[in-house]
C-alpha cells in the first residue's frame, strides 16, 4: 500500500530557521520571519539506519508560473489582515518582507492571514511515516555567509549579485546524494544559486553533524567567458571505494550553468 504524506511547513519564525527575506535590506540579515517555509523538495535520497528507512531531502522550492496559472506575488503587495499582522506596514518595507515572494495559493482569503514561502533553505530527514525528525535550519545561510559574505546569496550566473536570491529561495538547495564512507554515511547538498556541496555527517538521523562547505566557483572571474569556475550544481553521484578507478570514494557534481563536471575524492579521516 502506498501513502501519500504532507511534509508541512516549516515555522520560521523561530531562531533555529531564521532566514534572509529581502534583498534590499543591504546586508546579511538572517533573523526570524512570521512566514511558513513549504519545503518542496527538489532532489531526495534514502538510507537504511536500526532497520528503519529514512528520507533526506533537499528543499528548494519552485513556484508554478504556467500561461493558466502564475502563483508569485510579493507580500509588499498583499493586503495583510490586521489582526494577524498587526505592523504590516513596516512588515511589508522592501527591507524586511515586502520583496519576499509568496503564493496567493494559500491561504485563499483576503487579507491575507498567513504568509508562505517557497522551499525551506535547506535539508531534511524524515521518517517513514513522514515525520520531520531532522531539519537543518538556517545552515545553509549561515554557512555560506561565513565562507565569504560578500557573495552571500549571490546567484548563479551574475558574480557581482550580492543578497540579489534572499527574496526569492536564498542559496536554493538542489540536489542531495548519500554516500558511505569509512564506517559513516554521509549527505552531500548542492547549492544551486550560491553554489558548492554541503556535507553532513548523517549516521544518527537525529543528530546530523556539519562537515565540510566546499565551493569550487571563483567568484573573481567572469561567468560569461567561462572562467568562474563551477556555477549551479545539479546532478550529484557518490561513487563508493570499490567502484573508484583511485581506490577512494568519489563524489561527481555537474553543473547546469558553467557546463562543468567536478570528481572531489573523500578521504580517511573526513570531517574529524
Amino acid at each position: 500500500m502506498t501513502d501519500l504524506l504532507p511534509l508541512g511547513y516549516k515555522d520560521h519564525s523561530t531562531v533555529r530557521n531564521a532566514f534572509d527575506a529581502s534583498n534590499e535590506d543591504d546586508g546579511v540579515n538572517i533573523r526570524p520571519w512570521p512566514v511558513n517555509g513549504m519545503y518542496m523538495p527538489d532532489g531526495m535520497d534514502s538510507y537504511q539506519r536500526g532497520g528503519s528507512t529514512f528520507l533526506v531531502t533537499a528543499n528548494e522550492g519552485d513556484a508554478r508560473d504556467y500561461e493558466c496559472f502564475a502563483e508569485e506575488e510579493r507580500i509588499g503587495d498583499l493586503t495583510l489582515d490586521p489582526a494577524a499582522f498587526p505592523f504590516a506596514e513596516r512588515l511589508q518595507a522592501d527591507e524586511r518582507l515586502g520583496r519576499l515572494q509568496t503564493t496567493t495559493a494559500s491561504p485563499t482569503t483576503s487579507p491575507a492571514t498567513e504568509l508562505y514561502s517557497f522551499g525551506a533553505r535547506s535539508f531534511s530527514i524524515w521518517d517513514d511515516t513522514g515525520q520531520l525528525v531532522f531539519d537543518s535550519g538556517s545552515a545553509f545561510e549561515r554557512i555560506t555567509a561565513a565562507s565569504n559574505q560578500a557573495v552571500f546569496n549571490a546567484t548563479n550566473d551574475d558574480n557581482d549579485s550580492f543578497d540579489s536570491r534572499s527574496d526569492d529561495k536564498g542559496p536554493e538547495p538542489e540536489g542531495i546524494e548519500i554516500g558511505n564512507a569509512f564506517g559513516s554515511t554521509y549527505a552531500f547538498i548542492g547549492l544551486e544559486r550560491v553554489g558548492g556541496i554541503v556535507v553532513y555527517d548523517i549516521t544518527s538521523p537525529t543528530r546530523p553533524r556539519f562537515v565540510e562547505y566546499e565551493n569550487n566557483r571563483h567568484y573573481e572571474g567572469d561567468p560569461e567567458a567561462g572562467t568562474a569556475g563551477d556555477l549551479g550544481p545539479e546532478g550529484i553521484a557518490f561513487i563508493a571505494a570499490g567502484d573508484s578507478p583511485v581506490a577512494l570514494p568519489l563524489l561527481a557534481v555537474a553543473n547546469e550553468v558553467s557546463g562543468t563536471t567536478t570528481l572531489y575524492e573523500v578521504r580517511p579521516g573526513y570531517g574529524r
